[in-house]
């Protein structure tokens, strides 16, 4: 991370106690910024994030909110006014799976999936946007603030079994777009990472042995599947000055999956 410097600079990730948000976390902190992380109920494992950092030299805290319910966000915010005297990054990155059939998808299990992975983005990105507005634009950074949102390679590929989970993530981006456009005449870069296959527990199932991993590099032309550190240098690269020029744009970090490599050999 030496090509990337965020010296001074105030993150907020959400999601950051495992996999895409801890690396995420780590890095952005590695790259000089002051963080705070937030878990819902992995207390442990995200005091273990921070202790890490902080190891290295770095100001990282970990901060316990359900992101789904708006005071939370609000209390997430203060708690980072009151700990790092403000913020100038938001990686949204919280989600959930509950995965099922469509007709066997239940009420309960589409709803959370989208409060965590739709309406709680939503809820942090207006909660960071007020509190760019109020501080103004800092030394540190030529923008007012920063907004990336962790997406998916299914906001544009369908996913059969999981309607909810790419439900919302098309919705995100959408939000995104929309936030981007109406935001980046105030210096305010909203921008997406979209990963594909990417090595957590979440979808551990997929390639914990050699035949799940043969099978799941069929859809991923590059030959490897994906590890959190990725996804976490292509965000810290997004929040930093050297994209100060990118806005709206979803980075795609899925080893060519989004080829629909499928088709390679059927034209």
């Amino acid at each position: 991370m030496t090509d990337i410097l965020l010296t001074g600079q105030r993150a907020v990730v959400t999601g950051a106690s495992s996999g895409i948000g801890a690396a995420t976390a780590r890095a952005l902190a590695s790259a000089g910024a002051a963080v705070v992380l937030t878990y819902r109920s992995s207390e442990d494992e995200a005091e273990t994030v921070a202790e890490e950092a902080r190891r290295d030299g770095a100001e990282v805290h970990a901060v316990q909110a359900d992101i789904s319910k708006p005071e939370d966000c609000a209390r997430l915010f203060d708690e980072a006014d009151r700990l790092l005297g403000g913020v100038d990054i938001l990686v949204a990155n919280a989600g959930v799976q509950k995965d099922a059939a469509f007709a066997e998808l239940t009420l309960k299990d589409w709803q959370t999936v989208l409060d965590v992975n739709l309406t709680g983005q939503f809820l942090c990105a207006q909660e960071a946007v007020r509190r760019f507005r109020d501080q103004g634009i800092v030394e540190t950074s030529a923008a007012l603030g920063k907004i990336v949102f962790t997406s998916s390679v299914h906001q544009g590929i369908p996913w059969a079994g999981h309607a909810n989970y790419a439900t919302a993530k098309g919705g995100l981006k959408l939000l995104m777009q929309s936030m981007a456009q109406e935001l980046s005449c105030e210096k305010i870069r909203v921008n997406a990472v979209a990963p594909g296959a990417i090595k957590t527990e979440i979808n551990k199932d997929a390639w914990q042995d050699d035949e799940a991993e043969k099978d799941l590099l069929k859809l991923i032309p590059y030959g490897r599947v994906g590890v959190p550190e990725d996804v976490a240098r292509a965000v810290a690269w997004l929040v930093s000055d050297a994209a100060d020029y990118v806005v709206g744009t979803t980075l795609f970090i899925d080893g060519g999956m989004m080829l629909y490599p499928s088709f390679r050999d059927n034209g």
